[in-house]
């Protein structure tokens, strides 16, 4: 299945039952809302998760793309990736969760043909607060799908404050032997689904508010569920990924977790660069500065000499296809890329001496680390990673 078959699968199960269509959005999130990027394709709906009706009723379904940066140091791995796409279900007080998870279940098998045999679901166990969920562990039980309790992992919120409730993950065996332990025991178990039962609000203080109206909101990885349906090996071997891969790979010469890093931070930059963010030093244009900082940093480690100038058009225009950007011209692209490698470049040819001269006085402390930021426009951060990493005459370069 193609990634358009997977989400015209998915999105036709629901709206035969009742859902409607929501357009995806940016990556930018409302002016009000505090959060820089969309996270989850539940975050553009947090209103009306919150009891504000929405204009299209109250079956729901999106295809929803979302950046996370809470998953950087695991990009490189086989499953994560910094800016994927999301599809969503949701019922705002209308069906409860133990629809939700039995249509997952039966679209799991018959819409998309997976094994049961190869599913293993996690609930949560109860904590101190609250009991075991029950609605959704009845229902596994129920179709012969093998549960795992957990406590924190099957808590979810898109925060420390606002909508919350249980969760019932979804895993599908990846390994080439006979399924075998649990999820949290075999990481070839991979995650692919999430139903979430919105009950509660959390305030400020930590205590729980029953939601007057409980929905329920699913997410499943569009690019996880291409890598189950096609048998790979990993995400970057999906259609979003191999442009940027086979690109990046026939330049330059890196190890696997290297290339992966470079190709998924290349593709994340040129989605947020499509969705109108610009390099800057807080906000949302540093985080996008962080990405290209830390892919450079990935490409120079053995070679220096290495430009972001050499990578030609095509992976850009596929990007920018896919995720529906167009109108942004590619040559604005690179060259923004051009100017963020000259500016760190700079950086590092200053920084570095900087940072050895007060290496040479011992271990960095905690004021050390504030001067060389403060002072010299140094992050920890870049102090502690990037120039430790970068090879020994990239300093040299004028």
């Amino acid at each position: 299945m193609t990634p358009e078959q997977i989400t015209r699968t998915f999105v036709d199960f629901f709206r035969e039952r009742g859902h409607a269509l929501v357009p995806g959005t940016s990556l930018i999130p409302p002016p009000d809302d505090p959060v820089l990027f969309t996270t989850s394709g539940m975050h553009p709906l947090t209103p009306y998760l919150l009891g504000e009706p929405h204009p299209l009723g109250n079956r729901l379904v999106d295809l929803q793309r979302c950046l996370r940066t809470t998953d950087l140091d695991e990009v490189g791995d086989s499953t994560h990736l910094t800016v994927f796409e999301m599809l969503g279900s949701w019922s705002l007080g209308d069906y409860d969760g133990s629809q939700s998870v039995r249509w997952g279940y039966h679209l799991l098998r018959d819409g998309f043909g997976i094994d049961p045999g190869r599913l293993h679901a996690t609930v949560f166990g109860g904590d101190d607060q609250l009991g075991p969920d029950h609605t959704s562990l009845d229902v596994w039980r129920e179709l012969g799908v093998p549960v795992e309790l957990n406590r924190e992992e099957n808590w979810w919120s898109n925060g420390p404050t606002g909508p919350c409730g249980p969760d019932s993950e979804i895993f599908v065996w990846t390994g080439d032997d006979p399924p075998q332990g649990t999820p949290g025991t075999d990481d070839r178990w991979m995650e692919v689904w999430n139903h979430v039962q919105m009950r509660y609000r959390r305030h400020d203080d930590g205590h729980l508010e029953p939601l007057p109206r409980p929905s329920v909101d699913t997410g499943m990885g569009l690019e996880r569920m291409e890598m189950v349906l096609r048998g790979n090996s990993s995400v970057y071997q999906g259609d979003g990924m191999t442009p940027w891969v086979e690109t990046v790979s026939g330049l330059w010469e890196l190890d696997q977790e290297s290339l992966r890093r470079v190709s998924d931070h290349l593709r994340s930059s040129v989605v947020v660069l499509g969705d109108g963010v610009r390099p800057s030093n807080t906000g949302r244009g540093y985080v996008l500065r962080r990405l290209v900082r830390r892919l450079l940093t990935s490409l120079w480690r053995d070679d220096p000499s290495r430009t972001l100038s050499d990578l030609p058009s095509e992976p850009f225009e596929r990007t920018l296809d896919r995720f529906g950007q167009r109108t942004t011209e590619v040559g604005e692209l690179r060259r923004i890329l051009a100017d963020e490698e000259g500016r760190f470049r700079e950086l590092l040819r200053r920084g570095r001496p900087v940072v050895d001269r007060w290496r040479s006085r011992g271990p960095l402390t905690d004021p050390d680390y504030h001067y060389l930021h403060d002072t010299h426009g140094l992050p920890r951060e870049l102090v502690d990673g990037l120039l430790a990493e970068v090879g020994p005459g990239l300093s040299d370069r004028p």
